[in-house]
């Protein structure tokens, strides 16, 4: 209770609660971020099964290459190229990236043609890309709801990292392939029971960090 004074005998009035503005959970509003970052996969699920239908994986992989990838670059490029101010604030590292990322490639094509690492590195940094884009969206939230918490960050960290390594290791066909390019790289031979003891772990652990 408050105790006023001014020009009138002595009275107490109730407190004049503040004024708190809501907080704002989402990034943009609540369907829309269902729609574009939560329940993506629920979509797209559906939508390339129905693709399969009519088309093979080879031609859908070829789509979602060509204008995906482009709908995926194109506006990370305007931005970094475009806007003067992170351009100045990042100049060094936008100018010697792709030079660097073009020496590797080029370098690794005419060193061995055969055992190639760069496939198998761009395969690697695709998995490392998502998982931190996941993680990312996963740290606005949380800023978004006021948790800082250095133990919440590495546990964030850890369940994205284990999961999309999961998600490989765990998979046949994506196990497949990163095998093949694993060997073609020239690495040593895995044995299958050594491969059966790492799916195990990282299942077990993946379970536990949940």
């Amino acid at each position: 209770m408050q105790h006023v004074t001014a020009f009138s005998r002595p009275e107490t009035v109730p407190p004049v609660a503040a004024l708190v503005p809501k907080r704002n959970v989402w990034i943009l509003d609540s369907w829309r971020d269902l729609i574009l970052y939560v329940g993506t996969p629920l979509l797209i699920i559906p939508l390339f099964t129905l693709a399969q239908a009519r088309w093979s994986a080879q031609e859908i992989y070829l789509f979602v290459a060509a204008f995906g990838a482009m709908g995926h670059h194109l506006p990370g490029m305007i931005r970094a190229y475009g806007d003067r101010a992170l351009f100045e604030r990042f100049r060094w590292r936008f100018i010697i990236a792709p030079i660097f990322l073009l020496a590797v490639c080029v370098g690794f094509y005419f060193w061995d043609i055969k055992t190639n690492p760069v496939v198998m590195i761009v395969f690697l940094w695709g998995v490392w890309h998502g998982m931190m884009q996941t993680y990312g969206f996963g740290r606005i939230y949380d800023a978004k709801t006021g948790s800082f918490a250095a133990l919440t960050r590495r546990l964030d960290f850890a369940t994205c990292g284990i999961w999309f390594a999961a998600g490989v290791i765990l998979s046949p066909a994506r196990m497949t392939d990163t095998l093949e390019g694993f060997y073609g790289c020239g690495l040593p031979f895995i044995s299958p029971a050594g491969i059966h003891a790492l799916q195990q772990t990282l299942f077990f652990a993946a379970v536990a960090i949940s």
